[in-house]
């Protein structure tokens, strides 16, 4: 079966692999595992935060053009990020944090959206072991610990996306 599902797929081998494949109608069609899009999320996750790493050290510029790489704000640099990867998030970081799907601090997985303040105004991306990547002020785009300081008592929620 795997030999024919090769042969109908060629170079989709990939995703077979990744994926259960049926066939319907004699077309080898790939249909995919939770274990299969769980891969897929993380490894998009893996990219956003690596596309945002990229920009370390940008300075912070509130209301920065879309899709312009030589000064971001908060939320610029999250939609920027992920649009990289295929996911269209809004422009604000208000707008953001009603995308995706809630997520409590204890769950946080790298790629999910963490929020501050009340309302919402500011965003950034968790990048695992209670850090996230954002930008503002003075140090422009850095990491920061989301349970320490200004941004454990301004903590307000986060956002799965992936």
């Amino acid at each position: 079966m795997r030999n024919l599902i090769q042969k109908r797929l060629g170079k989709m081998t990939m995703a077979v692999t990744l994926s259960t494949a049926v066939l319907m109608g004699g077309t080898a069609v790939a249909i995919p595992t939770p274990k299969a899009e769980a891969a897929s999320a993380t490894s998009k996750a893996q990219g956003v935060i690596s596309t945002a790493k990229k920009f370390m050290g940008r300075p912070y510029n509130f209301g920065a053009t879309l899709g312009n790489t030589s000064s971001f704000d908060c939320s610029s640099l999250t939609w920027y990020a992920f649009h990289k990867y295929g996911i269209n998030l809004p422009r604000t970081s208000q707008a953001q944090s009603k995308v995706g799907s809630y997520v409590s601090k204890s769950n946080l997985k790298p790629g999910d959206l963490v929020f501050f303040y009340s309302p919402i105004h500011h965003v950034g991306i968790y990048i695992g072991n209670g850090q996230f990547i954002h930008t503002w002020g003075k140090p422009g785009v850095t990491i920061s610990n989301l349970n320490t300081g200004w941004w454990k008592a301004h903590y307000k929620t986060a956002r799965r996306v992936l």
